[in-house]
C-alpha cells in the first residue's frame, strides 16, 4: 500500500489507536503492514472504508443528536 499515502497514513491512525499496547497487538504497524497481520487487515479495511464514506456522493453526514 505503499503506492497510497493517504490510504496507509489512515491505516496507521486506524491501527495505532484500536491496538495502542502490546496488550492489543503484539507488533507496531510498520511490522504487521510487512507481514500482513489480520490486524494491518482491519486497518486497511477501516481505512477503505472511511475513505469511501468521506468521498462518497453524500460527503455531509448527519451528526446524531445529542441529548
Amino acid at each position: 500500500m505503499q503506492h497510497d499515502l493517504q490510504l496507509r497514513a489512515a491505516a496507521r491512525a486506524i491501527y495505532e489507536n484500536v491496538y495502542p499496547s502490546e496488550e492489543w497487538a503484539p507488533i507496531g504497524f510498520d511490522e504487521a503492514e510487512r507481514f500482513g497481520t489480520v490486524q494491518y487487515r482491519q486497518a486497511v479495511g477501516a481505512a477503505q472504508d472511511a475513505r469511501a464514506v468521506l468521498t462518497g456522493p453524500n460527503q455531509q453526514l448527519p451528526l446524531p443528536a445529542i441529548l
